[in-house]
């Protein structure tokens, strides 16, 4: 019997320790892993300085209310304002739905404070945003709604790459944009640089904020720290989880100054969000995610042509944010490459989805794609 809700549909198999970009089960199988947690173990499994900052910061201090300051936030806060395109302001959550839900309620507050009724959004078909009532009403996916009616209220889908479906949905309480410049649950789709240009003047003209959902794009996972930067858009409001602790659960928004000035003492809070044991963890994160932007864009060309060599479907997404597009199911051959120890995801019913470890190298690549060959 199991005590767990049945949320998840498990695959047959449990693992019990992890080195380097392999997982070994309890009977001492390995496993190369291509899925990273869903991207989240941006650093692989037992890294020295994600282990270092853990264990000494679990002897020196855990938690500590945000009744008071912490230096450990203002740290991470500073490297990842850094990153962004202008000075900017960082609030810290415990996961991906957390900072999307929080930068909802900012953009909605920013436009109040401006005395203007603007709360609608516009997101995308396919999009995936979370769990919770605000994201999963940005999430344009109709069979994540059901049975969780009536969802809030003013959220409308575009397609992505068509501005013009983009434009047809702006009125004059339409407060911004939500989107993820590669959508990943919804099969990784790639948002074309054009649209993003044509997208970024709309928003402009209309003055609309622009939301970029960098969940699972975001610490160095396509190739470049925040993967808006390889593109025209200029967001005003970012959201950050998944790879940002490496394993260790923390989210973040970050928004512009004058965007960031609308969340005031007592408007917004988390309990847990950006405790020094967290923000210690992800401050190593970034540290060593900046060291390996240049081997995610070579690792990702590479591994982009060696799928492309299997003549199986259409490779897609950029640097480590990978797809390849079946003509069926994908969910046996998920199975089958479980049986000859390659961890994969099968995503929008046809995708195989690879998020390795940004620590990959060309050897892993080829290991991969040997079992991969022998599966399809």
């Amino acid at each position: 019997m199991s005590y767990l809700m049945r949320t998840y549909e498990r695959l047959p198999v449990r693992f019990v320790r992890g080195e380097g970009v392999y997982l070994y089960d309890e009977n001492g199988k390995r496993y190369l892993d291509f899925i990273a947690g869903v991207g989240v173990n941006a650093l692989g499994h037992n890294h020295p300085a994600l282990v270092g900052a853990l264990t000494s910061q679990a002897k020196r201090l855990i938690h500590v209310s945000n009744l008071y300051e912490n230096p450990w936030q203002e740290e991470v806060a500073r490297k990842l304002v850094s990153e962004f395109h202008t000075n900017a302001r960082v609030f810290f959550c415990n996961s991906g739905t957390e900072s999307v839900e929080g930068a909802l309620k900012l953009a909605r507050k920013y436009w109040r404070d401006k005395g203007k009724d603007r709360w609608k959004f516009i997101a995308f078909e396919r999009s995936f945003h979370g769990r919770t009532y605000g994201s999963l009403s940005a999430t344009g996916q109709e069979k994540l709604h059901k049975g969780f009616e009536p969802l809030l209220p003013g959220f409308s889908y575009a397609r992505l790459n068509d501005v013009d479906s983009v434009r047809k949905l702006v009125d004059e309480n339409t407060a911004g944009v939500i989107l993820e410049v590669i959508q990943g649950e919804g099969g990784v789709n790639e948002a074309s640089e054009e649209f993003l240009s044509e997208l970024q003047n709309l928003a402009q003209e209309k003055e609309l904020l622009i939301i970029v959902d960098e969940v699972q794009t975001g610490i160095g996972r396509t190739g470049s720290f925040y993967a808006y930067e390889q593109t025209p858009l200029k967001p005003h409001i970012i959201t950050l989880a998944k790879g940002l602790g490496g394993g260790v659960p923390i989210g973040a928004i970050i928004a512009t100054e004058e965007v960031a000035e609308s969340f005031t003492p007592g408007s917004h809070g988390s309990t847990f969000g950006g405790n020094p044991l967290a923000c210690a963890c992800a401050s190593a994160v970034v540290d060593e995610v900046k060291k390996l932007l240049p081997n995610v864009v070579r690792v990702g060309e590479y591994m982009k042509e060696r799928l492309r060599s299997l003549g199986k479907g259409k490779v897609k997404g950029r640097g480590l944010m990978l797809g390849l597009e079946l003509s069926e199911d994908c969910k046996e051959t998920v199975l089958r490459a479980l049986e000859r120890g390659l961890l994969v995801n099968c995503t929008a019913g046809k995708v195989l989805r690879f998020l390795p470890p940004l620590v990959i190298e060309e050897k892993h690549v080829d290991e991969a794609i040997e079992i991969l060959g022998s599966v399809l």
